[in-house]
């Protein structure tokens, strides 16, 4: 007898009668299988042929069938629900990265369920917690760019799986970009292209991922005996990169800039073309993040990609390990951006050849 058996005397051809919602039966009676047949594909049993999935599947779409999650809990004591708690803004990162752990959750065949917070402060951080848990999920992913998110998190119940995800889970399990790294590597890359200093457009101080691209910055600068101007601190905004842009752009001994992400840098590039100041042939700019429009700037932004998607799947890896064990860990996972040369960056001015050479934009396409 294989798995996925066909049970001939409870075929019909047509849908049962619609008077209430369908149930595993109905999905069964018609797609023509026995019952557990409907069961080992919801479950996603290896045991069952090909074209017998697809019948099933075909049967459920007909049907409209949902599965009773409330029945399953109480079956295998197992919601396969996960919490996301995300924080209510639209800047990129954050918003990229949500996207990332819903993507990596569902492709794994969990349900996920959302509570976002207005406010990073650690009461709000932890009502999410408790309307989630009210939920039966069966852990939480947390997105941190603030400390109080950690905090938050680490008052969570103990049998509770959590991760937080950014810069600011620091005392719960972490999975969390290179920001350091990444800034390192833009100002190396300014550095080696002759600039002997470079200027830094930064994002909040309250910031974790603001406090490691500075850090990274300044390090970079240290390493290479390069003088370390002050930092302009910003509000991951346009406006802040063009008021500051503007100031900057009146010095004509800045000759590099590196901006706390894609947005700030969007607001310098805009000063420095009001101020008549030629990217890169006066000022090389470069920013973080990999916005989707980064490729399209005038000029194209070389700039710091992050990958979310990788994000989402670790972050979702660390907290099965924690499921599945039934020990909280403290493990950090820190993953190395990559570095992605456009055309707002070039030669400083002093290592440029005496005859102008042309620039094709096209030379590195946006992805």
């Amino acid at each position: 007898m294989t798995a996925d058996r066909i049970d001939a005397g409870d075929q019909s051809a047509d849908p049962p009668p619609r008077t209430r919602g369908s149930v595993m039966r109905d999905v069964a009676r018609l797609a023509g299988v026995s019952h557990q047949t409907v069961s080992r594909v919801l479950n996603n049993h290896p045991n069952v042929r090909p074209e017998t999935r697809e019948r099933v599947l075909a049967a459920m779409r007909a049907l409209n069938y949902r599965r009773n999650s409330a029945a399953r809990t109480l079956v295998t004591r197992r919601s396969r629900t996960l919490g996301l708690i995300a924080y209510e803004t639209t800047l990129f990162g954050p918003a990229s990265t949500l996207y990332g752990l819903e993507q990596a959750a569902r492709a794994a065949g969990y349900f996920v369920s959302v509570a976002s917070v207005r406010t990073l402060d650690r009461e709000s951080v932890l009502d999410a917690v408790g309307r989630l848990c009210e939920q039966s999920v069966e852990g939480i992913v947390a997105i941190a760019p603030q400390s109080s998110v950690g905090t938050a998190l680490a008052q969570a119940p103990a049998g509770l799986a959590v991760v937080g995800v950014g810069g600011g889970a620091e005392h719960v399990p972490t999975v969390c970009i290179d920001n350091s790294s990444g800034a390192a590597m833009a100002t190396r890359h300014l550095l080696d292209l002759g600039h002997t200093t470079v200027q830094h457009i930064a994002g909040p101080a309250d910031w974790p991922e603001a406090r490691d691209r500075t850090d990274g910055w300044r390090e970079a600068l240290h390493a290479a005996g390069a003088p370390v101007p002050a930092p302009r601190l910003g509000d991951w905004s346009a406006r802040a990169g063009y008021e500051h842009g503007r100031l900057l752009a009146a010095d004509p001994t800045v000759t590099a800039i590196f901006c706390g992400n894609d947005q700030i840098a969007l607001g310098a590039l805009r000063a420095l073309h009001e101020a008549g100041r030629r990217v890169p042939d006066e000022v090389s700019v470069v920013g973080f993040d990999d916005v989707p429009e980064s490729g399209y700037f005038l000029p194209p932004l070389t700039t710091v990609r992050q990958d979310f998607a990788e994000l989402g799947r670790r972050s979702l890896d660390l907290l099965i390990e924690q499921l599945e064990s039934g020990v909280r860990t403290n493990r950090r996972v820190s993953l190395t951006p990559r570095f992605v040369a456009r055309t707002s960056s070039g030669p400083a001015p002093a290592q440029r050849p005496s005859r102008p050479v042309r620039r094709d934009p096209e030379c590195v396409p946006p992805d």
